[in-house]
């Protein structure tokens, strides 16, 4: 789609994310050369983990950007040929939703597009969205029911969740994306993943991490509820292949599968039968059984999703290396 790798220049922003972090390192391996944008440089807590990527030290470069500051990544985005835009507010609650939630992720979401659509070298901007704008609507949602790309959330249902202004941050920032790109002729891809576990590269436990940090760190009890899973490498991977492949469009859903929490228990239980995990459910109430979501589009990238049993695996292995559970006696 552009010159050859190694002359090839992208832009990251949100660049210390858990999702961001991992599609860094993919590209530094891959011999790109990467703007990566943060709140601040004079937190080193922020980037310290991304120096230490290979290719770091000669093709990675920072600059501080603000979400909502207009123009705040025209130097980011100068001179590059693709822009993973990954920056977005990951809050459930804030005194201020509106201002702390909404507008982070609507107005920088267009902040960052305008600077896109100002620089003639960007071929195509690769969006990090969610299925928190797929499938909070009032379409029946039995077992048997495929959703797939055509799938919107409605801001009447979003706001009936306990995580309502997350999920109408990433209904609204993505439609008005794709509104954006449209009027102003932006090449644009969207990846929307679920709940993303796997090895951490940053030096926080993410909020996604944080279902399974929970399970292995002392709780007695797990929650009664279903959730779909996906490997964050299988995640990254998806925003460069959505980049590098020529026919790439449009939207692409990322589930390897679903699983309730006593699923996930009982497979880690198998895997570290010498760790305490929690032996019953908080409340009698079963979990609800999800639908499916189509692989058929995110496959045609050629990505093979990681099993959630690896992922799980890899999850944990990550937290027991940085010396984070100590629910345990000994690993065999």
């Amino acid at each position: 789609m552009v010159e050859e790798v190694e002359t090839k220049k992208v832009c990251v922003t949100g660049a210390n994310g858990y999702v961001a972090s991992w599609i860094i390192k993919l590209l530094l391996l891959r011999g790109y050369s990467v703007n990566a944008t943060v709140r601040s440089l004079h937190d080193p807590t922020k980037t310290e983990h991304l120096m230490a990527f290979d290719g770091a030290k000669e093709r990675l470069k920072f600059f501080e950007a603000n979400l909502c500051k207009e123009g705040s990544f025209d130097a980011a985005v100068d001179g590059c040929v693709g822009v993973f835009h990954t920056a977005s507010p990951v809050q459930i609650i804030a005194p201020n939703p509106e201002e702390d939630i909404i507008a982070p992720a609507v107005d920088g979401t267009l902040n960052v597009l305008a600077s896109c659509a100002k620089n003639p070298t960007v071929k195509r901007v690769v969006f990090t969205s969610s299925m928190a704008s797929v499938q909070f609507n009032d379409r029946p949602q039995p077992p048997e029911v495929v959703v797939d790309e055509t799938w919107w959330s409605t801001l009447e249902i979003c706001k009936l969740s306990s995580l309502k202004w997350y999920l109408i941050s990433k209904t609204l920032a993505e439609q008005a994306a794709w509104k954006f790109a449209k009027e102003k002729g932006i090449d644009l891809v969207s990846i929307n993943p679920t709940v993303c576990i796997g090895p951490l590269l940053q030096n926080t436990i993410n909020g996604s991490c944080n279902y399974i940090y929970s399970l292995v760190n002392g709780s007695e009890t797990y929650l009664n509820e279903t959730f779909s899973w996906v490997h964050v490498k299988d995640v990254a991977e998806a925003h460069i292949r959505a980049f590098e492949v020529p026919s790439a469009h449009g939207r692409y859903l990322m589930v390897e599968s679903n699983a309730p929490l006593s699923e996930v228990v009982q497979i880690l239980r198998e895997l570290y039968p010498d760790l305490k995990l929690p032996t019953k459910p908080e409340t009698d109430k079963p979990p609800v059984i999800l639908c499916k979501v189509s692989q058929e589009k995110t496959l045609s990238l050629g990505i093979k999703f990681t099993p959630l049993r690896d992922a799980l695996k890899d999850t944990v292995d990550c937290f027991k290396e940085k010396q984070l559970i100590t629910s345990f006696v000994s690993f065999n």
